[in-house]
């Protein structure tokens, strides 16, 4: 999508094209593509799990290795799931949607 993105941008430099696409945003000037978070339906007790596992793993994986473990991140809800420490204020127990809590 990048190498798109700049190849667009050059050839649309030749006419009016290239105003179209303009953003207002401290990181860029132009937009091509449209933003999408790629969401997906959480549909049990189960995919949540599975979900939050692979959240919570990811900054303490090979590849980032932010903290020492899940909890410790300081920007994870991990502690939260499991100790029940809300440092933030605002997380919400996903699990309760299934349980009826």
């Amino acid at each position: 999508m990048k190498f798109t993105a700049h190849e667009f941008k050059k050839r649309s430099r030749q006419g009016d094209t290239l105003k179209m696409y303009r953003v207002e945003a401290a990181n860029k000037l132009f937009e091509f593509w449209q933003r999408d978070s790629l969401g997906i339906e959480i549909w049990s007790r189960e995919v949540a799990r599975q979900k939050l596992d692979y959240i919570h793993a990811n900054p303490v994986s090979r590849k980032w290795l932010l903290a020492k473990d899940d909890t410790s991140y300081h920007y994870s809800s991990a502690e939260f799931y499991e100790h029940g420490i809300d440092e933030f204020g605002f997380s919400n127990n996903l699990y309760a949607l299934f349980d009826g809590d």
